[in-house]
C-alpha cells in the first residue's frame, strides 16, 4: 500500500514539473485566437515599414505608413524617395480613392476593398490569413512567433507567406511572401505599430490628404541673396513655393514580356490635347501600353475591379474574353495596358515590370 502511495506522489510531482514547465508555451491554435481577439477588440492603429519588391530585375524599395480606423477608413502611403515617387491609396465613406497629389490626380472606386483582397501591410490582412489556414505551420524565433501559410493574394506568383509577430504583445514585425520555388518575392519590415491611435477628425478625408501632400511636395525657392547680419528678418521677402515641374514622357518598356509575345512598335501618338506613347504588343497575345501624363483633374470615377500591384492599385475595366483595360497611376505617368486575349495574371506581371524603369 505504501508503495503504491509512493509511486502515485512520484507521478503526481512529475506531473506538476512538467505542467510548470510547459505552461507558458502557446500553440498555434492559441496565438490566433488571440490574434483575432486584438484585431476584434481594437479601433485603429498605426504603422510605418519598408517594403522590399524582388518582382523586376532589381529590388524596389518602398516606404509603407498605414493608418486605419474603425469601421472601414484605411490611409496607405506609398513612397520611394530614390524615384521621388508618393500616393495614396485612401478609403472612407466616399469609396476608394488612389491620390497623387503632385498632380491633383484622382481615381475613385466603388469598391469593398480591401475585403477578399489581402494586403501584406495591413494587420487584419495577416491575422486572417493565419485564421483561415488550417494547415498553418507554426514556430518561435528568438522573441518572436513565426506562422508559415497560405498566401492569399490577387498575384498567384506569390504562393506563400511568413510572418513574424513579437511574442509579447503580437504586433507585427517582419513578413516573407514566396513563390512556389521559395524564392522570397515580397519583403515587408515593419519598424513600429501603435494599436489604438487617435487620429484627427478629417485624417482620412480626400480633399484634406490630396491639398496637405502636394503643399509637401512643392519645392521652396530659397532666396540667393544672403541676408546681412543687420538685416531685420522681419523685412526678408518669404520663401515662394515653385510650381511643380511636369516631367518628361518617358517611354517605358517593361521588363517582363510573356513567352511568344514580339517586342514592341512603338507610335508616338495623343489621348485628347496630351502627348502619348503606345507600345503595340503581337505574337501569342495581342496587347498595347498606353501612357501619358494626365491633365489635372480633381477626381476621376473608375468603374471596374481592384486590382494589387504591389506598389499602387490598379483598376481592371471590361469583361473577360472581350477587351480589358488594367489602368493605374505611377511616377506622375497614367498607364493603360488594354487586351482581348492578355490573361489577367499577365496583366498584373507587366504592370509590376513597370516599376523596374519608371524612373530613367
Amino acid at each position: 500500500m505504501r508503495r503504491i502511495t509512493w509511486i502515485l506522489a512520484i507521478v503526481l510531482t512529475v506531473s506538476v514539473v512538467l505542467a510548470g514547465c510547459g505552461g507558458g508555451k502557446k500553440d498555434a491554435n492559441s496565438v490566433a485566437k488571440d490574434l483575432d481577439k486584438l484585431v476584434g477588440k481594437m479601433e485603429s492603429y498605426s504603422t510605418t515599414g519598408t517594403m522590399t519588391l524582388n518582382t523586376g530585375i532589381q529590388p524596389q524599395k518602398y516606404d509603407v505608413e498605414v493608418w486605419y480606423q474603425k469601421p472601414e477608413y484605411y490611409r496607405i502611403k506609398l513612397s520611394n524617395a530614390d524615384k521621388d515617387i508618393s500616393q495614396i491609396v485612401l478609403k472612407n465613406d466616399d469609396g476608394v480613392f488612389v491620390l497623387t497629389p503632385h498632380l491633383n490626380k484622382s481615381f475613385r472606386f466603388q469598391s469593398d476593398w480591401p475585403k477578399n483582397q489581402g494586403q501584406w501591410y495591413l494587420f487584419q490582412s495577416l491575422v486572417e490569413s493565419i485564421s483561415k489556414d488550417n494547415e498553418r505551420q507554426f514556430t518561435t524565433d528568438g522573441d518572436s512567433y513565426v506562422f508559415d501559410v497560405v498566401a492569399n493574394y490577387q498575384n498567384a506568383s506569390l504562393a506563400r507567406q511568413k510572418i513574424w509577430l513579437n511574442q509579447k504583445d503580437l504586433k507585427p514585425q517582419h513578413v516573407e511572401i514566396s513563390d512556389e520555388s521559395g524564392n522570397v518575392l515580397v519583403l515587408m519590415d515593419f519598424n513600429n505599430f501603435e494599436l489604438n491611435k487617435a487620429f484627427e477628425k478629417d485624417s482620412f478625408d480626400m480633399q484634406r490628404n490630396m491639398t496637405s501632400e502636394r503643399i509637401q511636395s512643392l519645392p521652396v525657392m530659397a532666396d540667393q541673396k544672403s541676408p546681412t547680419k543687420d538685416a531685420d528678418a522681419s523685412k526678408q521677402t518669404p520663401a515662394k513655393p515653385a510650381a511643380p515641374k511636369q516631367q518628361p514622357l518617358v517611354v517605358i518598356e517593361p521588363t517582363y514580356i510573356p513567352e511568344g509575345v514580339n517586342k514592341p512598335t512603338l507610335t508616338e501618338t495623343k489621348l485628347g490635347e496630351n502627348k502619348a506613347v503606345l507600345l503595340k504588343y503581337g505574337g501569342k497575345y495581342n496587347y498595347n501600353l498606353l501612357l501619358t501624363h494626365p491633365n489635372e483633374q480633381p477626381v476621376s470615377m473608375v468603374q471596374g475591379t481592384i486590382v494589387d500591384l504591389g506598389y499602387t492599385l490598379g483598376v481592371l475595366s471590361g469583361k473577360e474574353k472581350e477587351q480589358r483595360t488594367l489602368t493605374w497611376m505611377y511616377g506622375g505617368t497614367e498607364y493603360r495596358l488594354s487586351s482581348g486575349d492578355l490573361p489577367q495574371q499577365e496583366m498584373v506581371k507587366i504592370a509590376m515590370a513597370v516599376q523596374d524603369q519608371a524612373a530613367k
